[in-house]
């Protein structure tokens, strides 16, 4: 790196003011320092000189002598560090800056145990990262302890799992071009109490190379403003991303201003979406899709969507879903050809029970689609101001529907309707016998 005139005085003012400073300096920063830690003795440069060597070396030493590094506030810029087993680094939240300066990452980690960040800001800067590149990864690392940190502006992606177990909570990750936390493999992961936002792709993503039993815990985050840059159908904008990963829970956060879907599932088997707050959404709020066996979507709040919750593909062997107690209001039709509008979707297996639905341009609650349909219960539903408050597929090889004890009101084009593909056929079956439909036991609904 050469430096220019300027970077040179910036620098020997800055060991200048050090010295001069003198003890008083040292006690300040020995004063914020945690407990047992080890105080840096490395002064900022304000990001005018790299300091990579200097950082890696007392992140080594830090790691062998078992205790903390302590970074006092200013701002570092460093090249790639690759931290050792039991390497903690501590800094001033939001005030301890490690700016990226190279090595398509601004912190590593890989086949280590105990390592821990906190108090830090990792400052991409805009800067190209190079094709995979994050401001922080890691690769077969166990007992990694994330917490109180800042990634921003990453001009690929914020943090990058592999075969991870541990924790990252109660930071801020925004400003990144891609996704802010990509998982894949994990091995023992909670994600809990972060700020995601303004990402241009996608918010958290919970991946495996092959389908199978995950575990991650996404709990308590704020989401927001999630784009899909990159296009797509689905694989981009959603705040929360499962893909192949099973018994992955998803609760407790809240998602909003995503330009597909707050929480999107596919081919997850025993997922749970429990108490999320979701709104404005540009597609399904809450999905799970393709080949997935076993989902939980409860107690969930969805304001302003192209769709509520759907449960679908059974074509594809999406099938076991438990859809109940959410409240779902101000749905839309998309712009594009897949019009959506509708409160609740499922297909196979299913049982959609005390929801409350408000405000669907085209159906409340859709059962089965085609032939796409076996084992509905749908029942206790309250259903408002919808065009069609019930569909369910009549076609010749569709499956059994149980559709009993649901309110139904303002339904502009019949309360519970059987449908051939997107057409409605027959009486409103709210108000006249289901009897000539074989696969339908429809009755004690009240309408009005």
């Amino acid at each position: 790196m050469t430096l220019g005139r300027r970077e040179l005085m910036l620098a020997g003012l800055g060991a200048g003011l050090a010295a001069a400073a003198g003890p008083r300096t040292a006690n300040a920063r020995e004063a914020d320092a945690p407990q047992g830690s080890s105080t840096s003795e490395i002064v900022p440069a304000g990001g005018a000189i790299e300091q990579t060597a200097t950082l890696q070396a007392a992140a080594d030493a830090a790691a062998q002598s078992g205790k903390p590094l302590f970074l006092p506030a200013g701002t570092y810029a460093t090249a790639r560090l690759v931290l050792k087993s039991g390497t903690h680094i501590a800094g001033v939240p939001g005030l301890t800056i490690l700016r990226y300066a190279g090595g398509g990452a601004i912190v590593g980690t890989e086949n280590s145990e105990n390592v821990r960040l906190s108090g830090l800001v990792l400052d991409g800067g805009g800067t190209p990262l190079g094709e995979n590149g994050a401001l922080l990864t890691a690769a077969d690392a166990t007992h990694l302890d994330v917490s109180d940190c800042r990634f921003m502006g990453s001009a690929e992606d914020g943090i990058v799992l592999r075969k991870a177990a541990g924790r990252i909570a109660d930071c801020e990750i925004a400003d990144i071009a891609k996704a802010a936390l990509f998982s894949e493999d994990a091995r023992g992961l909670e994600i809990a109490h972060n700020h995601v936002h303004d990402c241009g792709n996608n918010g958290i993503l919970v991946w495996r190379s092959e389908v199978g039993e995950d575990g991650t815990m996404v709990s308590s985050n704020r989401i927001e403003r999630i784009g899909a840059k990159s296009g797509g159908s689905g694989q981009n904008g959603n705040g929360v991303n499962v893909f192949r990963a099973g018994s992955v829970i998803v609760n407790g956060n809240r998602i909003t201003d995503c330009a597909f879907s707050a929480v999107r599932a596919n081919s997850g088997s025993n997922c749970q979406m429990i108490a999320n707050s979701c709104a404005r959404l540009g597609e399904v709020a809450l999905y799970a899709e393709f080949s997935f066996e076993g989902v939980v979507i409860a107690n969930n709040i969805v304001d302003q969507a192209a769709m509520g919750v759907s449960a679908t593909n059974f074509k594809e062997g999406g099938r076991l879903a438990v859809v109940q107690g959410n409240l779902i209001r101000n749905l839309f039709f998309r712009k594009d050809a897949d019009t959506r509008g509708i409160g609740i979707a499922v297909e196979a297996d299913s049982v959609v029970s005390d929801n409350v639905i408000e405000g669907a341009p085209a159906y409340g609650i859709l059962v089965g689609w085609g032939d796409y349909l076996r084992d509905v219960s749908v029942t206790d539903n309250l259903i408002r101001k919808c065009h069609i408050g019930i569909g369910v597929s009549v076609s010749p090889s569709a499956g059994t529907a149980l559709i009993t004890d649901n309110l139904i009101t303002d339904a502009k084009d019949g309360a519970i309707r059987a449908m051939n593909g997107p057409t409605p056929v027959g009486p409103d079956l709210a108000k006249q016998s289901a009897e000539a439909y074989r696969n339908l036991a429809v009755y004690a609904n009240v309408a009005r």
